[in-house]
């Protein structure tokens, strides 16, 4: 049954929305199915998807993934130093720009598994995951796409840095106290919140997220809820006091 046919079929069946999972080997069809007014919705590395709405009207058929992930990492030591890098490439390359590790979450990675790999990849310093401490959105970022950026804090567990040569140019612990004076962090505005953030958390001024595993009501799959443990807590133990009273 050719494409044009089966559109039709579908039409009188009251179909409204067809996807096309296009295999890389077959990616020669294309042309024929663009032809009968599919267009692309999405690409993975071994297929194409391509989608087309039957009715005359707006269609309905959600958009493709909207937002990439990133994840930064706020590493103090016992010393109160900071562990902040350089890097080779991207805007702030050649700025002398001291910032903190950061990267980008891969699919099916967790938040917290993910700031860690970044850490140990462009430092080699091995370390505990504490809190989400804040998180950041912007737009028209990576081809077009949102972007939400998860500042974490972390608890180093090894001290000697091993530098990722192929993406930083130095890395280093510096004391917050210079950090916090470095000229260009205080013209960075998004900088200066990072590094206020994680003073406050530092100083127990401040309490983040954590996560905790919970399982799916509707598939067998464990997920994790980021919440505040601490004041969550607190209000507890004021619930349970205030019951007993």
């Amino acid at each position: 049954m050719s494409l044009k046919l089966s559109i039709w079929t579908w039409r009188q069946q009251g179909i409204k929305g067809v996807w096309i999972k296009l295999p890389i080997e077959l990616a020669s069809l294309v042309q024929i199915i663009v032809k009968e007014g599919f267009w692309y919705h999405h690409a993975e590395p071994n297929y194409l998807m391509l989608v087309y709405w039957i009715p005359a009207t707006e269609h309905t058929i959600p958009a493709n993934a909207t937002h990439r992930v990133g994840v930064g990492a706020f590493v103090v030591n016992d010393r109160k130093e900071i562990l902040v890098v350089q890097e080779k490439s991207g805007k702030l390359r050649g700025l002398g720009f001291w910032k903190i590790p950061t990267g980008v979450i891969n699919q099916g990675e967790d938040l917290f598994t993910g700031v860690m790999r970044e850490v140990k990849e462009e430092t080699g310093i091995d370390t505990e995951f504490v809190e989400v401490l804040a998180f950041r959105q912007s737009h028209q970022s990576f081809f077009d796409k949102s972007d939400l950026f998860f500042l974490c804090m972390l608890r180093p567990l090894s001290f000697v840095i091993q530098m990722q040569e192929s993406e930083i140019e130095a890395a280093k612990w510096m004391p917050i106290e210079e950090y916090a004076a470095d000229p260009l962090v205080q013209k960075h505005e998004f900088a200066k919140y990072i590094l206020n953030v994680g003073i406050a958390k530092v100083e127990k001024r401040y309490s983040g997220f954590s996560p905790v595993c919970i399982q799916s009501a509707f598939i067998d799959e464990q997920s994790y809820f980021y919440l505040n443990s601490r004041d969550l807590e607190q209000k507890s133990s004021s619930v349970n006091e205030s019951s007993s009273s």
